[in-house]
């Protein structure tokens, strides 16, 4: 979505006096919230033409919150600024190299990879999982003291 926000930018500085006015609506059909943080931040934020004008200062701070969400796992992210165009689904895999699950997986489909993700702070087997935006969630099981484990993490 750089390319698409420079290019929105660099069709408004070619006549910007006609132009101008178009900016809130290019700026929306941008996925702001996909730029790299301190690109969103050092640049889309400082732009003069963005911030001298109202609307579009107010959907560059609503991207950089929308943002901050993404960036601190803080729950699933809805807005239109922050939608991929292209929905990607991934497909994790939790698993380990005992009978016991200690890690989380990603099945990266274009490179044909796994990658590793994270370690489970609880290696356990018997539970349920599921991934809810960017969060996975496993409940239940047995860890290595053969009871219910009732860890929350």
């Amino acid at each position: 979505d750089r390319l698409v926000y420079e290019s929105a930018m660099n069709w408004v500085n070619c006549d910007l006096n006609k132009r101008h006015c178009y900016l809130p609506e290019l700026l929306q059909t941008v996925r702001l919230a996909l730029l790299p943080a301190i690109y969103l931040m050092e640049n889309v934020a400082t732009e003069e033409l963005i911030t001298k004008q109202r609307k579009s200062k107010e959907i560059v701070e609503e991207a950089i919150r929308c943002k901050l969400k993404i960036l601190q796992n803080d729950g699933v992210v809805t807005s239109l600024c922050a939608r991929p165009r292209k929905t990607g689904h991934a497909l994790f895999l939790l698993g380990g190299q005992t009978f016991m699950c200690d890690k989380l997986y990603l099945v990266d489909q274009k490179a044909k990879e796994i990658i590793p993700k994270a370690d489970i702070p609880s290696p356990r087997k018997e539970f349920s999982a599921c991934a809810i935006g960017c969060k996975v969630f496993i409940t239940g099981g047995r860890g290595s003291e053969n009871g219910v484990s009732k860890d929350v993490w």
